[in-house]
Protein backbone atom coordinates (compact mmCIF):
# COMPACT_ATOMS: atom_id res chain seq x y z
CA UNK A 1 0.00 0.00 0.00
CA UNK A 2 1.28 3.18 -0.87
CA UNK A 3 1.01 7.12 0.65
CA UNK A 4 0.15 9.72 -1.72
CA UNK A 5 2.02 13.03 -0.88
CA UNK A 6 1.19 16.49 -1.48
CA UNK A 7 3.56 16.54 -4.56
CA UNK A 8 1.84 13.43 -6.24
CA UNK A 9 4.94 11.25 -4.65
CA UNK A 10 3.96 7.62 -3.35
CA UNK A 11 5.38 6.32 -0.51
CA UNK A 12 5.64 2.40 0.34
CA UNK A 13 5.60 1.06 3.80
CA UNK A 14 9.05 0.49 3.71
CA UNK A 15 9.82 3.99 2.19
CA UNK A 16 7.88 5.67 5.03
CA UNK A 17 9.67 3.42 8.04
CA UNK A 18 12.94 5.22 6.43
CA UNK A 19 11.81 8.51 6.19
CA UNK A 20 10.71 8.45 9.64
CA UNK A 21 14.21 8.09 10.35
CA UNK A 22 15.49 10.27 7.80
CA UNK A 23 13.21 13.41 8.20
CA UNK A 24 10.75 12.69 10.70
CA UNK A 25 8.69 15.87 9.54
CA UNK A 26 8.30 14.99 6.47
CA UNK A 27 7.36 11.11 7.17
CA UNK A 28 4.67 12.65 9.61
CA UNK A 29 3.14 15.29 7.04
CA UNK A 30 2.84 12.69 4.54
CA UNK A 31 0.70 10.18 6.96
CA UNK A 32 -1.40 12.90 7.87
CA UNK A 33 -2.27 13.49 4.23
CA UNK A 34 -2.65 10.16 3.79
CA UNK A 35 -4.93 9.84 7.22
CA UNK A 36 -7.25 12.66 6.28
CA UNK A 37 -7.95 11.33 2.79
CA UNK A 38 -9.41 8.16 4.79
CA UNK A 39 -6.44 5.30 4.65
CA UNK A 40 -6.89 2.87 8.02
CA UNK A 41 -3.12 2.55 7.77
CA UNK A 42 -2.23 6.05 7.36
CA UNK A 43 -4.40 6.66 10.10
CA UNK A 44 -3.29 4.29 12.59
CA UNK A 45 0.13 4.97 11.73
CA UNK A 46 -0.59 8.82 12.47
CA UNK A 47 -2.01 7.61 15.99
CA UNK A 48 1.51 6.06 16.77
CA UNK A 49 3.53 9.18 15.67
CA UNK A 50 1.49 11.27 18.22
CA UNK A 51 1.79 9.04 20.38
CA UNK A 52 5.50 8.58 20.27
CA UNK A 53 6.26 12.54 19.55
CA UNK A 54 7.88 11.52 16.07
CA UNK A 55 8.53 14.55 13.58
CA UNK A 56 4.92 15.98 14.75
CA UNK A 57 3.99 17.57 18.71
CA UNK A 58 3.66 14.65 20.75
CA UNK A 59 -0.31 14.98 21.68
CA UNK A 60 -1.43 11.31 22.96
CA UNK A 61 -5.06 12.53 23.01
CA UNK A 62 -5.06 13.38 19.44
CA UNK A 63 -3.51 10.05 18.85
CA UNK A 64 -6.20 7.85 21.12
CA UNK A 65 -8.94 9.88 18.40
CA UNK A 66 -6.80 8.72 15.21
CA UNK A 67 -6.74 5.56 16.71
CA UNK A 68 -10.53 5.08 17.28
CA UNK A 69 -10.87 6.69 13.84
CA UNK A 70 -8.87 3.55 12.42
CA UNK A 71 -10.75 0.82 14.78
CA UNK A 72 -13.72 2.12 13.50
CA UNK A 73 -12.56 1.44 10.17
CA UNK A 74 -11.68 -2.04 10.21
CA UNK A 75 -7.89 -1.57 11.54
CA UNK A 76 -6.93 -4.41 14.45
CA UNK A 77 -3.68 -2.93 15.22
CA UNK A 78 -5.61 0.71 15.99
CA UNK A 79 -8.17 -1.80 17.98
CA UNK A 80 -5.08 -2.87 20.10
CA UNK A 81 -3.69 0.64 20.43
CA UNK A 82 -6.96 1.88 21.48
CA UNK A 83 -7.01 -0.75 24.08
CA UNK A 84 -3.61 0.14 25.07
CA UNK A 85 -4.36 4.05 25.34
CA UNK A 86 -7.53 3.16 27.50
CA UNK A 87 -5.28 0.32 30.00
CA UNK A 88 -2.28 3.01 30.30
CA UNK A 89 -4.57 6.05 30.70
CA UNK A 90 -2.60 7.74 27.21
CA UNK A 91 -4.38 10.23 26.44
CA UNK A 92 -7.51 10.07 29.00
CA UNK A 93 -8.56 8.21 32.04
CA UNK A 94 -7.42 4.68 32.65
CA UNK A 95 -10.02 2.31 31.97
CA UNK A 96 -8.98 -1.33 32.07
CA UNK A 97 -12.53 -2.38 31.41
CA UNK A 98 -12.82 -0.39 27.59
CA UNK A 99 -9.42 -1.54 27.15
CA UNK A 100 -10.43 -5.59 27.58
CA UNK A 101 -13.42 -4.83 24.95
CA UNK A 102 -10.56 -3.16 22.39
CA UNK A 103 -8.12 -6.29 23.18
CA UNK A 104 -11.02 -8.89 22.74
CA UNK A 105 -12.24 -7.24 19.50
CA UNK A 106 -8.37 -7.39 18.10
CA UNK A 107 -8.00 -10.90 19.48
CA UNK A 108 -11.13 -11.94 17.52
CA UNK A 109 -9.66 -10.48 14.72
CA UNK A 110 -6.67 -12.59 14.68
CA UNK A 111 -4.19 -10.15 15.62
CA UNK A 112 -1.50 -11.25 17.90
CA UNK A 113 -1.12 -8.47 20.15
CA UNK A 114 -4.36 -8.20 20.67
CA UNK A 115 -4.67 -11.96 21.56
CA UNK A 116 -1.51 -11.15 23.91
CA UNK A 117 -2.95 -8.59 25.43
CA UNK A 118 -6.48 -10.10 26.25
CA UNK A 119 -4.69 -12.69 27.25
CA UNK A 120 -2.58 -10.25 30.00
CA UNK A 121 -6.16 -9.43 31.30
CA UNK A 122 -7.43 -12.74 31.64
CA UNK A 123 -4.41 -14.10 33.24
CA UNK A 124 -4.34 -11.08 35.91
CA UNK A 125 -8.06 -10.73 36.59
CA UNK A 126 -7.79 -6.70 35.51
CA UNK A 127 -11.18 -5.55 33.88
CA UNK A 128 -12.46 -9.06 33.24
CA UNK A 129 -12.99 -12.22 35.18
CA UNK A 130 -9.87 -14.15 35.84
CA UNK A 131 -9.82 -17.09 33.44
CA UNK A 132 -6.83 -18.90 32.82
CA UNK A 133 -7.68 -21.27 30.76
CA UNK A 134 -8.95 -18.70 28.39
CA UNK A 135 -5.85 -16.61 28.74
CA UNK A 136 -3.69 -19.73 27.91
CA UNK A 137 -5.59 -20.20 24.61
CA UNK A 138 -4.85 -16.79 23.62
CA UNK A 139 -0.95 -16.89 24.55
CA UNK A 140 -1.19 -20.40 22.28
CA UNK A 141 -3.40 -18.76 19.42
CA UNK A 142 -1.07 -15.83 19.55
CA UNK A 143 2.29 -17.88 20.04
CA UNK A 144 1.50 -19.94 16.63
CA UNK A 145 1.14 -16.98 14.87
CA UNK A 146 4.83 -16.21 15.70
CA UNK A 147 4.50 -13.74 18.94
CA UNK A 148 7.55 -13.91 20.72
CA UNK A 149 6.37 -12.95 24.04
CA UNK A 150 2.97 -15.04 24.06
CA UNK A 151 5.54 -17.59 23.61
CA UNK A 152 7.16 -17.24 26.51
CA UNK A 153 3.85 -16.96 28.53
CA UNK A 154 2.43 -19.77 27.33
CA UNK A 155 5.97 -22.13 27.90
CA UNK A 156 4.89 -20.69 31.71
CA UNK A 157 1.46 -21.83 31.63
CA UNK A 158 2.69 -24.91 30.65
CA UNK A 159 5.49 -25.36 32.97
CA UNK A 160 3.55 -24.39 36.00
CA UNK A 161 0.03 -26.42 35.14
CA UNK A 162 -1.37 -23.41 35.65
CA UNK A 163 -4.17 -24.44 33.08
CA UNK A 164 -3.95 -28.16 33.12
CA UNK A 165 -1.99 -30.94 33.76
CA UNK A 166 1.96 -29.15 33.86
CA UNK A 167 3.77 -30.29 30.23
CA UNK A 168 7.52 -29.60 31.43
CA UNK A 169 8.90 -30.26 28.03
CA UNK A 170 6.56 -28.52 25.83
CA UNK A 171 7.09 -25.22 28.22
CA UNK A 172 11.02 -25.76 27.41
CA UNK A 173 10.45 -25.82 23.97
CA UNK A 174 8.59 -22.42 23.84
CA UNK A 175 10.54 -21.08 26.00
CA UNK A 176 13.40 -22.26 23.15
CA UNK A 177 11.09 -20.85 20.53
CA UNK A 178 10.53 -17.76 21.98
CA UNK A 179 13.98 -16.74 22.86
CA UNK A 180 15.52 -17.80 19.15
CA UNK A 181 11.77 -15.11 18.10
CA UNK A 182 14.23 -12.45 19.97
CA UNK A 183 12.28 -12.18 23.45
CA UNK A 184 14.54 -11.29 26.22
CA UNK A 185 11.94 -12.57 28.87
CA UNK A 186 11.65 -16.01 26.74
CA UNK A 187 15.72 -15.76 26.46
CA UNK A 188 15.77 -15.56 30.14
CA UNK A 189 13.55 -18.38 30.49
CA UNK A 190 15.48 -20.35 27.96
CA UNK A 191 18.74 -20.05 29.69
CA UNK A 192 17.31 -20.92 33.14
CA UNK A 193 16.59 -24.17 31.51
CA UNK A 194 20.03 -24.52 30.16
CA UNK A 195 21.62 -24.39 33.34
CA UNK A 196 19.42 -26.64 35.26
CA UNK A 197 20.24 -29.05 32.71
CA UNK A 198 24.31 -28.01 32.90
CA UNK A 199 24.69 -26.40 29.59
CA UNK A 200 26.64 -23.70 31.72
CA UNK A 201 27.83 -21.96 28.34
CA UNK A 202 24.44 -21.78 26.03
CA UNK A 203 22.79 -20.36 29.17
CA UNK A 204 25.42 -17.65 28.99
CA UNK A 205 25.08 -16.88 25.60
CA UNK A 206 21.20 -16.36 25.94
CA UNK A 207 22.18 -14.24 29.13
CA UNK A 208 24.16 -12.13 27.08
CA UNK A 209 21.55 -11.95 24.69
CA UNK A 210 18.42 -11.15 27.30
CA UNK A 211 20.48 -8.44 28.80
CA UNK A 212 21.21 -6.58 25.54
CA UNK A 213 17.38 -6.16 24.69
CA UNK A 214 16.20 -6.06 28.47
CA UNK A 215 13.67 -3.08 29.98
CA UNK A 216 14.42 -1.60 33.28
CA UNK A 217 11.51 -3.59 34.91
CA UNK A 218 13.18 -7.08 33.38
CA UNK A 219 16.65 -6.31 34.76
CA UNK A 220 15.23 -5.31 38.34
CA UNK A 221 13.48 -8.88 38.42
CA UNK A 222 16.16 -10.60 36.74
CA UNK A 223 19.10 -9.59 38.41
CA UNK A 224 18.99 -10.69 42.01
CA UNK A 225 17.70 -14.05 40.96
CA UNK A 226 20.64 -14.59 39.37
CA UNK A 227 22.23 -14.15 42.60
CA UNK A 228 20.60 -17.26 43.32
CA UNK A 229 22.33 -19.54 40.75
CA UNK A 230 24.72 -22.62 42.21
CA UNK A 231 27.61 -21.47 38.92
CA UNK A 232 29.67 -18.61 39.61
CA UNK A 233 29.94 -17.44 36.34
CA UNK A 234 25.81 -16.82 35.90
CA UNK A 235 25.89 -15.04 39.38
CA UNK A 236 28.98 -12.78 37.86
CA UNK A 237 25.88 -11.95 35.78
CA UNK A 238 23.93 -10.28 38.45
CA UNK A 239 26.88 -7.88 38.29
CA UNK A 240 26.14 -6.56 34.49
CA UNK A 241 22.43 -6.96 34.70
CA UNK A 242 22.22 -4.21 38.09
CA UNK A 243 24.80 -1.93 35.73
CA UNK A 244 22.50 -2.19 33.20
CA UNK A 245 19.58 -1.24 35.38
CA UNK A 246 21.52 1.67 36.69
CA UNK A 247 22.38 2.99 33.57
CA UNK A 248 18.34 2.83 32.25
CA UNK A 249 17.45 4.11 35.65
CA UNK A 250 19.74 7.27 34.79
CA UNK A 251 18.35 7.79 31.46
CA UNK A 252 15.20 7.75 32.31
CA UNK A 253 15.16 10.31 35.39
CA UNK A 254 17.32 12.55 33.15
CA UNK A 255 14.26 12.39 30.35
CA UNK A 256 11.81 12.87 33.15
CA UNK A 257 13.80 15.93 33.98
CA UNK A 258 13.98 17.12 30.50
CA UNK A 259 10.41 17.23 30.09
CA UNK A 260 9.77 18.81 33.73
CA UNK A 261 11.71 21.45 32.46
CA UNK A 262 10.20 21.98 29.16
CA UNK A 263 6.96 21.95 30.42
CA UNK A 264 8.31 24.30 33.09
CA UNK A 265 9.41 26.77 30.21
CA UNK A 266 6.07 26.02 28.54
CA UNK A 267 4.02 26.93 31.43
CA UNK A 268 6.10 30.22 31.78
CA UNK A 269 5.65 31.17 27.97
CA UNK A 270 1.62 30.87 28.33
CA UNK A 271 2.18 33.28 31.55
CA UNK A 272 4.24 35.69 30.19
CA UNK A 273 1.34 35.35 26.77
CA UNK A 274 -1.72 35.85 28.86
CA UNK A 275 0.11 38.80 30.98
CA UNK A 276 0.89 40.55 27.37
CA UNK A 277 -2.99 40.02 26.32
CA UNK A 278 -4.47 41.11 29.16
CA UNK A 279 -5.85 37.87 30.05
CA UNK A 280 -3.78 37.13 33.49
CA UNK A 281 -0.83 37.90 35.81
CA UNK A 282 2.83 37.61 34.42
CA UNK A 283 4.96 35.20 36.36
Amino acid sequence: MGFELRREEVLDADSLSAMLHANPARAAQAVLTAARAGMADAQALLGQILLDGQGIERDPALARTWFAIAANGGHPMARNMLGRCHEHGWGGPVDVRQAAVHYREAAAAGLDWGLYNYANLLGTGRGVPLDHELAMACYRRAAHLGHAKSMNLLGRYLENGMAGAADPAQAHDWYRRSAEAGDFRGQFSHAAVLAETGRVEDALHWLRRALEGGNLNFLRVSGPALLQASDPRIRAMATLYQVKADSLMTETQAADLAASAVHAVCLLLRGVLDAASGRGEPP
